[in-house]
């Protein structure tokens, strides 16, 4: 969960792993902590100096790792902030996550991974199914200093006939296609009560409400600075997920 914090000197640099291997190197900032906070404004999230390290650590060994391998398109460090890790922890705004969660098709972990950054009691399994992805996915955990994050390999179809019943209290997935089959998998790993949360373009969700998952879906949450981006919230039959008031912010005030 996210606190308000005053008076936050701003981080110049970060201590991280490049790459497996490499030992550890201090780089200069690309953004400050002051930077960060202005670009995740839209997004309505006030950060502790913690989470601010976090994710500049975290951005920092994205922008080195994909140097080498393919984690994310985008290469400027300001649109990083505010498309992977603004739009991701955007949800915390409306939703309070606890217990556990499935990530499917991490990637470079947006949103899973970066929702631990506001919920760090949570637990977190990503599925990753490419081996280079994995570990940059373990070292971004390390370097966060998360606990309770497990990475795996199965593609979903795979994990869901591993598991022995529904365990999961929320599940996330973006920017994923093949919603008919994936979103069906993703709720039987649901527990009663649980929810699908999905980052979707509106064109990609004309045809949702008529996939057969056994979810009920709310009113689309507009994302912030997006002209065609939403989270789609689907809740498993049982009980209410949390909604954080939207009027004062609830418990990100």
């Amino acid at each position: 969960m996210f606190h308000v914090k005053h008076g936050v000197t701003p981080v110049v640099g970060v201590v991280l792993s490049l790459h497996p291997g490499e030992g550890h190197s201090t780089i200069s900032s690309v953004i400050d902590e002051t930077r960060l906070r202005q670009l995740l404004e839209p997004y309505g999230l006030n950060l502790s100096s913690t989470q601010a390290y976090q994710i500049l650590a975290y951005l920092h060994l994205l922008l080195r790792w994909n140097q080498k391998i393919n984690l994310t398109a985008i290469r400027d460090p300001e649109e990083c902030v505010t498309r992977h890790f603004g739009e991701s922890l955007f949800l915390a705004r409306h939703m309070e996550l606890r217990g556990s969660l499935l990530d499917i098709g991490s990637g470079a972990g947006f949103p899973g991974l970066a929702l631990k950054i506001g919920f760090p009691a949570i637990s977190v399994t990503l599925l990753e199914p490419v081996a280079k992805k994995r570990a940059f996915l373990k070292e971004a955990a390390r370097a966060c200093g998360f606990h309770q994050v497990e990475v795996r390999g199965e593609r979903l179809e795979d994990f869901v006939d591993a598991i022995p019943a529904p365990a999961f209290d929320f599940a996330t997935m973006r920017a994923v296609g093949n919603l008919e089959v994936l979103a069906p998998l993703a709720a039987r790993c649901l527990k009663p009560n649980g929810s699908l949360c999905l980052w979707l373009t509106q064109d990609q969700t004309a045809g949702l409400g008529s996939i057969e998952c056994g979810l009920t879906w709310s009113e689309p949450l507009p994302v912030p600075l997006s002209r065609a981006s939403e989270i789609w919230l689907g809740l498993k039959p049982g009980g209410l997920y949390s909604l954080c008031p939207h009027a004062d912010g609830g418990a990100l005030a």
